[in-house]
Order: structure tokens, then C-alpha cells, then sequence
């Protein structure tokens, strides 16, 4: 019989003053094994909740799921037909803020996705198992002391969850609401019509949005969360972020981008790094005489903004989730400018009718869940 830890000892909590720091179980053994490395406070956060992420895309969509965490909110999830491709397109999303993620992968992770992971700076990974080869290439990475977690997929957590703020502690139930295609039922505006690759979208969504910092919104395209915006204090704000992100996501994919005569030896950081500032406005920064000399071999065109706004025109399909209503319909003015087509937010609002009357307005489909996603 294996008998399990019952607490791991950290070296710090968030800070390197929060001292002593530990995981432990007040009844039972950890759910884990560490692999390799020496995971750290905020590594188990991203961990924890990256795991539920993935672990629930996959049980709502049959596929194999991927997330890059930081600071405990995801910076892209996605789904794919192979593990590899699930990562490809979760890091894909927002590579920039993808630099020193925590990796959460809902399968066992092979030596193909351990080969891509290993030439990208990364914090450490979560999954159910590891090849043997998958093992060996994550734990040579980092001068061997890259983070590997292996937890029991069957681990099952008690109902009720604790947490202390301020030595008073706050209790809830887990959030076990299980997200499937009943909650996109409600569809409240004149277009009614979502096809069934759009649902799977809204899904991804909501299970996204359901392990994201409040307030929270998420664009979703094919399987791949491409704009996530987080922890912002208003709704609009947070559509106008993740809806950056997602125009930024499709951006790189320009000829123009495509095309970039990068640097022969350029590390993938200062790849993703270079991009995001010339998809931007300081794209001047980059393009200067003795500034693009370090990172490409001839100087690029100007990626002008009515070439670029032309572009993100062409974008359509994309799913939007919110954790919460919509109040005003701007956060649907802003959303259409990012080809959305397909929305699902719990609805509530005392303007439910002018949302969904700029819904109308651009031929938006969308559905009231009835369910809120908060998560702190």
C-alpha cells in the first residue's frame, strides 16, 4: 500500500518574507508527487488551478486540454486532437505573458509535448502522468530543477472549501457547477442560430472564465481561448483587454507577421517579445536604425494601422463568455470590433434589453447562462 504526504514544506508563501509556508491535508495524503524540481507557493496555485481547468475541458469536450497559468489566472487554455496541439495553441494565445507559466496538460504528457516545452522559459508542469522519455527531457530542463508535478487524476476534493484572509477564516462550497451545453439553452436575441462548433466554443469559455481572476471575459476561436482579460475592476475593461489580446492573437497571424526576417539564433522569448511590439503602436521602437539590426536580418515594413485594421476586420466566429452580466451594451460594441459572433453570459442586468438590442444590431447570437463564474 503507498502511503502518501500528508504536508510538503515551502520555502516561502507568496513573498520571501511570508515565512513558514506548507501544503498539507488535514485528513488524507496529498493528491501529488513532485518529479522533479521544488515547486514554490504561487507554483501549487497555478498548478491546482490549472489542473481543474484542463481536467474539466476535457470531460465537457472529449478532447485533450492545455493551460499556461500566471498568477493564477490563465494566459491561454485551449483544446486540440493531440496533448502537443493543446499547447501549442493555449501558449499560442498570448505567448508574452506565456514567459515563465506553469504548464497544466489534461493527459500524460509524452516525449512530443515535453520536446516543445523544453526550449520555452517555464516555471514547471502538471499532469496526470509522464512518459518515461517525456521525463527525462522536463527533468534536464533548468539545469534539472524545472517543476514537475504529477497528480491522481481520480483525487476527488471534499465539498466544502476553507481559506484565511486576515486570521478570519471563510468557508464555501466548491463550485462543482458541471458547464455543458444546457446552460447556452436561453438564447435570448432574434439570431438563435449556434452551430455546435460555436457551443463548443462558448464551453471553453465559461470553463476558462470559471478558474480566471474576476472580473473576467474570454474569446474563444476553435478550441483556443485567444483573449483572456482578468482581475479587471469593470466589465467593460475587461472586454476591452481580452479583446486586445485577441486582436493581438490574430495579428501574428499577417503575412506581414508570418513573414518577420528574424535573426538567425534568436531565443523564442525575444521572438514573441519582437512581434508584440511591432503588432503595436510602439512599433517605432523595433524599426529604429541600430534597433532592428539585433533581431532581423533586413528591416521590415511598417505594419501601418489601416493594414492592420483592414485585417482585424476579416476577423468572424469568434465565441465571447463573460463570468458575469453585461451592463451596459458597449461591452458588445467593443466585442463585434473582434469578430464576435457567439456570446454567453449569465444575463441579470436591469439593461438586459439594450445588450441584447446592440446584439441585435450586428446579428449577435446570445445566450443567458442564469449562472454567475466569479473566482478569487
Amino acid at each position: 500500500m503507498e502511503i502518501k504526504m500528508t504536508e510538503l514544506e515551502l520555502k516561502y508563501g507568496c513573498n520571501p518574507n511570508q515565512k513558514p509556508s506548507r501544503i498539507f491535508m488535514e485528513s488524507g495524503g496529498l493528491p501529488i508527487e513532485i518529479l522533479g524540481g521544488k515547486p514554490g507557493y504561487i507554483n501549487f496555485m497555478d498548478a491546482l488551478n490549472g489542473w481543474q481547468l484542463v481536467k474539466e475541458l476535457k470531460a465537457a469536450t472529449g478532447m485533450a486540454a492545455a493551460a499556461s497559468f500566471k498568477h493564477v489566472s490563465p494566459a491561454g487554455a485551449a483544446t486540440g486532437t493531440t496533448l502537443l496541439e493543446a499547447y501549442r495553441k493555449a501558449r499560442g494565445a498570448d505567448p508574452v505573458s506565456s514567459y515563465g507559466d506553469f504548464i497544466a496538460l489534461s493527459d500524460k504528457c509524452d516525449e512530443e509535448t515535453a520536446s516543445f516545452i523544453k526550449p520555452y522559459v517555464s516555471d514547471g508542469v502538471i499532469a496526470p502522468d509522464f512518459t518515461p522519455g517525456a521525463l527525462e527531457i522536463l527533468r534536464a530542463k533548468r539545469n534539472g530543477s524545472y517543476n514537475v508535478i504529477k497528480i491522481d487524476p481520480n483525487y476527488v476534493p471534499e465539498a466544502i472549501e476553507r481559506r484565511s484572509i486576515y486570521g478570519i477564516t471563510f468557508e464555501q462550497g466548491r463550485n462543482e457547477l458541471e458547464i455543458n451545453n444546457t446552460l447556452l439553452q436561453n438564447v435570448v436575441t432574434a439570431n438563435k442560430d449556434i452551430p455546435d462548433f460555436a457551443k463548443t466554443d462558448l464551453l471553453i469559455a465559461l470553463i476558462t472564465l470559471k478558474y480566471t481572476q474576476s472580473n473576467s471575459v474570454a474569446y474563444v476561436y476553435q478550441g483556443q481561448a485567444i483573449g483572456i482579460g482578468a482581475g479587471q475592476q469593470s466589465r467593460i475593461h475587461c472586454t476591452r483587454l481580452a479583446g486586445q489580446k485577441a486582436d493581438n492573437w490574430y495579428l501574428r497571424q499577417h503575412e506581414k507577421v508570418l513573414g518577420l526576417p528574424f535573426a538567425p539564433g534568436l531565443k523564442p522569448a525575444d521572438i514573441d517579445n519582437t512581434i508584440d511590439i511591432y503588432i503595436g503602436d510602439e512599433f517605432g521602437d523595433i524599426l529604429a536604425d541600430g534597433a532592428w539590426q539585433r533581431v532581423f536580418t533586413s528591416k521590415p515594413e511598417v505594419f501601418a494601422r489601416q493594414e492592420k485594421r483592414a485585417w482585424l476586420d476579416t476577423m468572424d466566429g469568434i465565441a465571447l463568455g463573460s463570468d458575469a452580466f453585461f451592463p451596459f451594451g458597449d461591452n458588445i460594441e467593443r466585442a463585434r470590433k473582434s469578430g464576435v459572433k457567439y456570446i454567453a453570459q449569465p444575463g441579470g442586468s436591469v439593461r438586459d434589453d439594450n445588450v441584447i438590442e446592440v446584439c441585435d444590431k450586428y446579428g449577435i447570437a446570445m445566450a443567458f447562462t442564469g449562472i454567475r463564474l466569479f473566482h478569487h
